[in-house]
């Protein structure tokens, strides 16, 4: 049975109308004006956004900090009540399977994800237990996530939730989720929007998770992604990304082990600003090309109030500026007869030092 959240009766409420990849069924994608409830964000208009189609996971029990550190990119061994990050789980050839934001809480930790992921990512869980004393089960909570800088929380909606989290990977536009029973989330929102946070559609959260270059799996990632082509991803500094790179043994680790220390990723996640002079936007998971030549996809497409459409998208680095090409003319990127621009402030600009690199240029004496 597909959901649809109890906020649709909201006023204004309009369910996206076209097909899509992105986690989008039973929530509203706006409320009558997507630009104008993204603009809020930006005029320190605290909004709400309800991602209650997120499936969340809870894994409790004296053994849950070693199972998930055990088979998660994330260290979570030690982790105190509070603590929130991304993790990933990846096949043995550090290809990302399932994308996960976790939180530790005094019982235990949650993990939810979209609805296209959970069911295999509850599965892989359960089938991992063994003899590790945990238990592992569906957590019927509603994700609510708050846009901009967040005032005190009423008492009551603090009361109500199972967590709270701040959400450290985005740098662009601050981030609050909140996690409350389903059965209340109506009586929540009510709360919310009672304490002056202004309702926004999934578009509005859909705008910034691409400013945000936060990718989801099904709309912007590939079979072949690996963890190192979302450069914020990779644990550096004060922001833990999805993977910590001083952790033990965990299945993929050898692939992020050999890309930070010998390499770098063949294609990088970017944003892109979109002519909007065509006729009609390219589809979620079209070619980019360039020169005629395939060199990427393009993942979620969305009208931003500022910038326009923008979009994510995966990119070889061939086809992508770097400081040795400083000078010379941009490559034409085109989807179909779209022309695309990468926006130069989304590449990375530190992937870490390649010791393994380095030694080996040392023996060769270069």
């Amino acid at each position: 049975m597909s959901y649809t959240s109890p906020l649709m009766q909201l006023p204004g409420a309009a369910a996206v109308q076209d097909d899509t990849l992105i986690d989008s069924q039973g929530v509203a994608w706006h409320y009558g004006d997507p630009l104008v409830e993204q603009r809020a964000i930006h005029l320190n208009t605290p909004v709400l956004v309800d991602r209650s189609q997120r499936r969340v996971i809870s894994v409790i029990g004296p053994d849950a900090p070693e199972f998930l550190n055990n088979l998660l990119s994330q260290k979570l061994d030690n982790v105190e009540p509070g603590y929130s990050a991304a993790a990933l789980d990846l096949d043995i050839q550090g290809r990302i399977l399932h994308y996960a934001d976790v939180v530790r809480t005094d019982e235990g930790f949650y993990l939810d994800t979209t609805d296209a992921e959970f069911e295999s990512f509850l599965k892989f869980l359960t089938m991992m237990v063994f003899w590790s004393k945990v238990e592992v089960a569906e957590a019927d909570l509603a994700i609510i996530t708050l846009l901009g800088q967040v005032p005190t929380l009423p008492d009551s909606v603090a009361a109500s939730a199972a967590f709270v989290r701040e959400v450290p990977n985005w740098t662009q536009t601050p981030r609050t989720d909140i996690a409350v029973p389903r059965e209340q989330l109506k009586d929540v929102a009510k709360e919310l929007i009672s304490a002056g946070f202004k309702p926004a559609g999934l578009m509005a959260y859909t705008a910034e998770r691409v400013r945000n270059l936060e990718p989801e799996k099904a709309a912007d990632l590939d079979d072949k992604s690996i963890a190192h082509e979302i450069a914020h991803w990779i644990g550096r500094g004060e922001i833990p990304g999805a993977v910590h790179l001083e952790k033990g043994c965990y299945r993929g680790q050898e692939t992020i082990a050999r890309v930070e220390n010998l390499g770098r990723s063949p294609r990088l996640l970017t944003l892109l600003h979109l002519d909007g002079s065509v006729p009609e936007l390219p589809a979620t998971g079209a070619d980019i090309t360039s020169g005629g030549r395939r060199v990427g996809r393009v993942g979620s497409i969305i009208d931003d109030f500022e910038l326009g459409p923008i979009a994510l998208g995966l990119i070889k680095r061939s086809a992508l500026p770097t400081p040795e090409k400083a000078g010379s003319p941009a490559a034409e990127l085109l989807i179909g007869d779209c022309a695309v621009t990468v926006d130069e402030e989304s590449l990375p600009t530190d992937e870490g030092v390649k010791l393994g690199r380095s030694a080996i240029d040392k023996l060769r004496g270069r």
